[in-house]
């Protein structure tokens, strides 16, 4: 290796460490949130003295607000929770504003705690899901104790009484009633609002508001943005014609300023949508959040907020849903006879991560993946063979690129004749450029068609491998990779690794890199030799060492990819470069630009 490129190795690593150094220094590394605890029906919760309760700025913000000042309840009950079971969920509610605290999605593991995955994740003693708050989402959710009903197995009502004070004395105002309705084997619950109000109830209007709807403060798994830099969290609105997502930030509070019909909060695999019945109740935008209220972890929360109600009863209704973001449960909500609730054209599928215009590719590649699944059940296995089918069907347009570039390479003396000769006449120098090509049988516009197309093919499959909802949990390897969608482990050391790596020590990033170097070697051994090998042996070494940092906690199911991908291009670039040398030029080009033989 030359001096001047083990110079720009080390520099760029020294480059790497000292940005990681910073990252590790100034944004240090998000700590777990702690689990909502889950109690058992009916049991009287004491809160606790912690950091959860009510801080000083929050009970001013409630003591200036009128509406809220204005209306106190005439029950004097404790808080309980209350727990309904399906075969999909285990939600568990407090009759503190009638609010979810915990919600777990009993068929989907989350590894780090045992348990389903938790999508009420986040949640504080002035943040639940699906708190209300009257007026918009600057306003403090509803706190009060309301009474509860269970109606039955998957129905739960809370109403809570509002009183005005007058100076004659308390008068009855309205009654406000959320009732949640669950099916047994629905991701999709149904939740119902309603204001009920006497003949004196002069409606709710905060600035236009009635009231704001909250989703989840977070959805689970939990999200740590330092370690997770495969995973989101995004913003979802559906117009009824053009679905939008925001990824989200961190500490920062923002308006979609759009219309929609349907909007939520996601992650990479599992996601909240929000659907009411009837969206022109709704106002047409919608605000999202991701303060950081708790633990130094940062919320992901959607508000939906309703347009004022005047006097008389209103019940407006919402479906949910809360379950995982893959297309196999998103789309029965396009048919009303394939779900529970008889819904039909909500496109829920449109909030799939996919890669846009290219996402028909994706659809083919998925089909050709779950066929083969069918028959090896294995996911793992499945990836090995789709990227193998693939690459031996795109070796013509590998072949055809290679051999363009071999051609140029052949031509490297005669082209850098015709710059020095032409290089204050740019015209002239492209018009015997393409002379030179044309003798030779070179066509610039062939030999880049097969690359785009080649790269279209790519990063189809980069989309799909990153995303697919079935590779998460999906083992491959016992002991080794577990989990294809999250990066492989062959040791849990005690300690954290720098560069925000966590406590895992894995194998499949180095043989990656090494893959890539084997590669890239080969590739650049194929032609005659470069005017500037350092650059070169720059890109051959330097650039895996940034992907090693880059890649080291990317899905197992990607990296497996991509390493097949390169063993099995290499092969070929081995094949084409031994029937390159082994067969005679039937042109060489002299430097006087004419052909001979």
């Amino acid at each position: 290796m030359e001096k001047n490129t083990l110079w720009a190795i080390i520099l760029s690593t020294a480059v790497l460490v000292v940005f990681f150094g910073i990252q590790a220094k100034f944004m240090p590394k998000q700590q777990p949130s702690q689990q909502t605890e889950q109690v058992s029906e009916a049991t009287e919760v004491v809160p606790e003295k912690n950091d959860e309760q009510p801080t000083e700025n929050e009970l001013k913000k409630t003591a200036e607000n009128p509406l809220l000042q204005e209306f106190t309840s005439d029950a004097e009950q404790t808080e309980e929770t209350f727990t309904i079971t399906t075969n999909k969920v285990k939600a568990t509610f407090t009759n503190r504003g009638g609010d979810i605290i915990s919600y777990e999605l009993l068929e989907h593991l989350d590894t780090d705690t045992g348990k389903g995955v938790e999508m009420a994740d986040n949640v504080s003693s002035t943040n639940r899901a699906f708190a209300v708050s009257l007026g918009g989402s600057a306003n403090l959710p509803l706190n009060s104790i309301f009474t509860a009903r269970k109606i039955d197995d998957y129905t739960i009502g809370f109403f809570y009484t509002a009183q005005k004070q007058t100076d004659a004395g308390l008068q009855k105002d309205f009654t406000i009633v959320k009732t949640y309705t669950f099916k047994p084997d629905e991701y999709t619950f149904k939740l119902d609002i309603t204001i009920d109000g006497e003949p004196t109830f002069a409606g709710l209007n905060v600035d236009g508001i009635a009231y704001t709807l909250r989703t989840s403060p977070q959805v689970g798994p939990h999200y740590n943005r330092k370690v997770d830099r495969y995973d989101m969290r995004q913003f979802l609105a559906y117009n009824g014609e053009k679905f939008k997502s925001v990824n989200l930030g961190e500490n920062q509070s923002k308006t979609y300023d759009k219309e929609w019909t349907w909007a939520g909060i996601a992650g990479k695999y599992f996601e909240i949508v929000v659907v009411p019945s009837d969206s022109s109740k709704m106002v047409k935008s919608a605000d999202y959040s991701t303060k950081i209220e708790k633990n130094n972890y940062a919320n992901a929360q959607a508000f939906l907020s309703r347009n004022a109600i005047g006097a008389g009863q209103t019940t407006d209704t919402y479906y949910v849903y809360i379950g995982p973001r893959s297309e196999k449960e998103l789309a029965k909500y396009n048919i009303a006879e394939n779900n529970s609730w008889n819904l039909s054209g909500l496109k829920l599928g449109e909030s799939l991560d996919t890669s846009g215009f290219f996402s028909w590719l994706e659809v083919i590649l998925k089909f050709l993946l779950e066929q083969i699944y069918k028959v090896v059940k294995n996911w793992g296995v499945a990836i090995i063979i789709l990227t193998t089918l693939l690459k031996f069907a795109m070796f013509p347009l590998t072949r055809k690129t290679a051999l363009g570039t071999a051609k140029m390479q052949q031509i490297q003396p005669q082209t850098q004749a015709l710059q020095a000769k032409y290089k204050d006449n740019p015209q002239k120098l492209q018009q015997e450029q393409m002379k030179l090509y044309k003798e030779i049988g070179y066509n610039p516009m062939a030999g880049c068609l097969p690359m785009v197309f080649t790269f279209i093919i790519l990063y189809a499959m980069y989309r799909l491998f990153n995303n697919y909802f079935e590779f998460r949990g999906a083992m491959f390897i016992p002991g080794w990779i577990p989990d294809l969608s999250k990066g492989d482990s062959v040791a849990t050391l005690p300690i954290e690794l720098p560069f925000s790596f966590g406590n895992q020590l894995r194998l499949l990033p180095i043989i990656y890199v090494v893959s890539q170097i084997l590669f890239s070697k080969f590739t650049q051994n194929g032609g005659t030799a470069s005017t500037n090998q350092t650059q070169m042996k720059m890109m051959m070494y330097g650039m895996p060492l940034v992907f090693f940092f880059i890649f080291y906690n990317a899905p197992a199911g990607l990296l497996i990819y991509w390493i097949v991908s390169n063993v099995i291009q290499l092969a070929q670039q081995l094949f084409i470069n031994h029937s390159m040398k082994n067969k005679q030029p039937t042109l060489v080009v002299a430097k006087n630009g004419k052909k001979r033989k």
